[in-house]
This record gives structure tokens, C-alpha cells and sequence, in this order.
């Protein structure tokens, strides 16, 4: 059982380095990035398509490696 966690994890931290780096990159000028991004406090929309899929599916990957993550650490203290 403990192989079969610490593979799943392995795959599962492989699979969200690969899901975050297929989420498309939200370009930012300098000054927004020197003022705080107070700019984008008005200008928040609603996600669709594809950057909705890829947050779900990150958020699902990382719910899986936190709870594998858990019970290797349970495991491994028994």
C-alpha cells in the first residue's frame, strides 16, 4: 500500500507541474506589477473554457497529492 501511494504521488506531482504549465499566462505590464495589481481589482471576470477546465483540474491534482501526501505520513509514523 505505501509503493502504491508514493506512486501515485510521483505521477499525480508530474501531472500539476504539467497542468500548471499548460494554464495560459495572464501578461502584465511594469506598472502593474509595481502598483500591486490594484488595476485588476475592478476588472475581475468570470473564467471560461479552457483556463476554467485547467484551474479545475489543477485544483482536483492537488487536492489528490495533498491527500496521498497525508496518508503516506500517516503510514510512515505507524
Amino acid at each position: 500500500m505505501y509503493s502504491l501511494l508514493t506512486t501515485i504521488l510521483v505521477i499525480d506531482s508530474i501531472l500539476i507541474v504539467i497542468a500548471v504549465m499548460m494554464q495560459p499566462q495572464k501578461q502584465q505590464d511594469a506598472l502593474n506589477a509595481l502598483s500591486g495589481g490594484a488595476g485588476d481589482l475592478f476588472s475581475t471576470q468570470k473564467k471560461r473554457g479552457f483556463e476554467a477546465f485547467m484551474e479545475k483540474v489543477t485544483m482536483i491534482l492537488a487536492i489528490i497529492f495533498f491527500v496521498c501526501a497525508l496518508a503516506l505520513a500517516f503510514m510512515s509514523s505507524k
